[in-house]
């Protein structure tokens, strides 16, 4: 596609929910002239839950890869003279060096995990990434497990920057990168060959955590009708789809309360519900208390 200017304003700042670490020059000095860190490793990396009004404009070349990946909604990015539109379960991986250009889109705004990264091993995961690349749930898909990885990375950086962190997110990085850039090995490690479509749409549920799913989204997966996925569905587990679903979503939610330090709002987006409210209502009809009660529970209870 041929590349031309859309004129956006600045880029926002601050979106619901959102989570970013931009590394200070010395913690990247230290990550530079480490024999094992220096191989790969992060400046700045973040989570953009709805971005709605993101924009950002480099005419000035940055030193670093720079990756997008997008979970939900839509947004477009102008590099190398071409333009590119990118979906839900796509990423890319922009070149150091080379002006660029990144936006959500306006009416469907992404949800986007982010890292800027270098090394003299960046290359190697950044080929043929410059145009947008497919992750989509299937059956042996783990895209839950490449989440999770991305939050170790994160929660590791934000509790301490000392030489042992920086190791641990660098070789956690070459996994999570890994991960995308060879998709098909990643997923055969877990591959199944069950049939079951209930246990098949449990799977989709896991893979789509911080969406917000329906259940024609979950028929058209399994490829029956609402009403007869819905009735299968409950005659082995006890409880309507989205019932399950949202049970999933309040379990993890659970566990972030209890292992990280994370702000109810930004918990609520990871596991899809923009309204902390509802979250709150949610919550509380499940579990018995308040998010805010909850974890102060498990943390008297260590």
């Amino acid at each position: 596609m041929d590349y031309f200017i859309i004129f956006a304003p600045a880029m926002k700042e601050g979106f619901t929910g959102e989570r970013s670490i931009v590394l200070p020059p010395m913690t990247i000095e230290m990550e530079a002239s480490d024999p094992l860190v220096s191989s790969l490793y992060i400046t700045d990396i973040g989570y953009y839950p709805n971005a709605d009004g993101h924009f950002r404009e480099r005419r000035a070349p940055i030193a670093e890869h720079v990756l997008i990946y997008c979970m939900e909604g839509e947004g477009w990015y102008a590099v190398q003279g071409h333009q590119y539109k990118v979906r839900a379960n796509q990423y890319f991986i922009l070149p150091p060096g080379q002006a660029h250009t990144y936006a959500a889109d306006k009416d469907r705004p992404w949800t986007i995990y982010w890292i800027h990264f270098t090394g003299p091993h960046a290359a190697i995961y950044s080929q043929d990434a410059l145009t947008p690349q497919d992750i989509r749930p299937a059956l042996n898909s783990r895209i839950s497990e490449r989440n999770h990885i991305f939050q170790d990375i994160f929660s590791t950086l934000e509790r301490s920057t000392d030489l042992e962190s920086l190791r641990y997110a660098s070789s956690l990085l070459h996994y999570y990168l890994a991960s995308m850039r060879y998709l098909r090995l990643y997923r055969q490690e877990a591959s199944t060959e069950s049939d079951d479509i209930v246990a098949a749409s449990i799977h989709y549920m896991e893979e789509n955590l911080e969406k917000r799913l329906t259940i024609s989204d979950l028929a058209r997966y399994t490829g029956f009708s609402a009403s007869h996925f819905s009735r299968l569905f409950s005659q082995q587990t006890g409880q309507s789809p989205l019932a399950y679903f949202n049970r999933m979503k309040i379990d993890r939610a659970c566990q972030l309360l209890r292992n990280t330090d994370m702000h109810i709002n930004q918990i609520c987006h990871l596991v899809g519900i923009d309204d902390c409210y509802y979250f709150s209502r949610l919550f509380s009809k499940q579990v018995g208390c308040s998010p805010k009660q909850y974890r102060l529970h498990s943390v008297h209870s260590l």
